[in-house]
């Protein structure tokens, strides 16, 4: 069962949801949510990180449009409401946010100093962002939608970055795909796994384009990425 925590900005206080390991001590993960906000998908990948020995953390990114969003997939009237959010939505500001997250959980008293992050859909890009302008240790981004336009930062990149690619996602063109696998194939800091017809959100666990053996094939690969880089 995992707990509430503040994280302070200079705009104000935002919560974040945090699940706890069995160690007194252990590397953090920083959950960066999807469109839908912390829900219960995101939660479930929090306590799961922690039942791995993580002290996994989500927080609201969405609390300067609207705090505490918690929504699904499963309806017409969410989908509208999440995409509503993802255009209003400071992917800036949210990187931001997520060196904030970064900075409070590497300071809890069950953090062991190591911060990594993991983001999905929008928070795969908030991932990518995360890698190349904030201070964790390593990141990994999950379909991230943008990153054709934003793959000239990885010249900043300095830590380990795992990418997974669904290589029939409805949200990043074959193109997009295209320009982000050659400007990234080579960086020395960067891993990245392709899923041949795999549609956006395939780890979702519920969504519609759900793949159990490929969620569980990128899961493995997530969690072994971050035992060589975080412990």
């Amino acid at each position: 069962m995992g707990e509430r925590i503040s994280i302070t900005t200079p705009d104000g206080a935002f919560s974040a949801y945090v699940a706890r390991p069995a160690a007194a001590k252990a590397p953090a993960v920083v959950v960066i949510q999807e469109i839908f906000g912390v829900n219960q998908v995101m939660r479930d990948i929090t306590d799961g990180l922690a039942a791995q020995g993580y002290l996994a953390v989500c927080p609201d990114l969405f609390w300067r449009i609207e705090p505490d969003i918690d929504i699904t997939d499963q309806s017409e009237a969410e989908w509208k409401r999440a995409f509503e959010l993802f255009n209003a939505f400071d992917v800036d500001q949210g990187v931001k946010d997520i060196q904030a997250t970064i900075k409070t959980i590497r300071a809890d008293a069950g953090c062991d100093g190591k911060v990594g992050a993991v983001g999905f859909c929008l928070g795969g890009q908030l991932a990518f962002l995360t890698a190349t302008r904030t201070d964790v240790d390593a990141a990994v981004s999950y379909y991230g939608v943008g990153l054709e336009s934003r793959v000239a930062e990885a010249e900043k990149l300095t830590r380990p970055l795992l990418l997974h690619i669904a290589e029939e996602d409805q949200f990043v063109p074959k193109e997009a795909q295209a320009v982000i696998l050659q400007a990234l194939k080579d960086h020395p800091q960067i891993e990245i796994h392709t899923y041949p017809g795999r549609d956006h959100a395939f780890a979702r666990v519920g969504g519609e384009h759900y793949d159990e053996a490929d969620a569980k094939l990128a899961g493995g690969r997530t969690l072994q990425f971050f035992q060589r880089t975080i412990g």
